[in-house]
């Protein structure tokens, strides 16, 4: 049975929603490059995990460099990843999210607005497109960039298998990827579902892997090197 806890939190959960994604609307068309976007995704972030009383903690955020863009590639737990990532890296980043999302009502409307890239899972030729659309845009606004590689949250907590077209994508640009392990997100939403303590969550930042040298046939061995090193920092213990 899911408890009123979880059903008062997702209750909040939409309404900080709706109205920074109001606002957002209305910032995009003041300012196009999406940095002011960009502060209202890390505010609405850090105000839902404010108002659920979500303790967390960054590791290894000195290696990055704040100034310089990347390809952010976190496992995938939980909805809760999202607010996460954004909650944690202070610097103007956009999310590779899925086409259902652009269809969500204001929402969606201010995730475009903000320079977000959507890709149809479903199709993959709509896939590719969307893909080249989000090269084209990188290389005129260059910007950060966090993306899920396994394409779906995982249901038993262990990292799935990457797909590489967003990954391709960091390696065309020649953007450095790094490997980001969240800890705690999915057993957060059992506990809370079931009114438990909540607990702490984790995010681990890994260092960055340089792409411009990657060849295309050392696209596969690379992606799966890249996930084993998103499962040891997600299996790390930082605290």
């Amino acid at each position: 049975m899911i408890s009123f806890k979880y059903r008062w939190f997702v209750f909040k959960v939409i309404i900080i929603t709706f109205f920074f994604a109001f606002f957002g609307m209305i910032g995009s068309l003041v300012e196009r490059k999406g940095k002011l976007m960009s502060w209202i995704a890390i505010n609405w972030s850090k105000t839902i995990l404010k108002t659920g009383k979500i303790k967390f903690n960054v590791n290894g955020l000195k290696n990055i460099d704040l100034s310089e863009n990347y390809f952010f590639v976190p496992n995938h737990e939980s909805a809760l990843d999202i607010p996460l990532v954004f909650a944690s890296f202070p610097m103007h980043v956009v999310s590779v999210a899925k086409i259902e999302l652009s269809r969500i009502p204001f929402f969606g409307w201010s995730m475009t607005a903000g320079g977000h890239f959507f890709v149809d899972r479903s199709n993959h030729k709509k896939a590719m497109r969307s893909i080249e659309k989000a090269r084209i845009s990188m290389k005129k606004n260059p910007r950060s960039v966090f993306l899920f590689p396994e394409g779906t949250r995982s249901l038993d907590g262990k990292v799935g298998r990457f797909k590489k077209g967003g990954l391709k994508l960091a390696i065309d640009l020649g953007v450095p990827i790094v490997p980001v392990g969240i800890v705690g997100t999915n057993q957060f939403q059992s506990n809370l579902r079931k009114g438990r303590n909540i607990g702490n969550l984790e995010l681990n930042i890994g260092k960055p892997i340089q792409t411009k040298k990657i060849k295309e046939k050392e696209l596969l061995s690379f992606v799966e090197d890249l996930r084993e090193k998103v499962i040891l920092l997600k299996a790390r213990d930082v605290s």
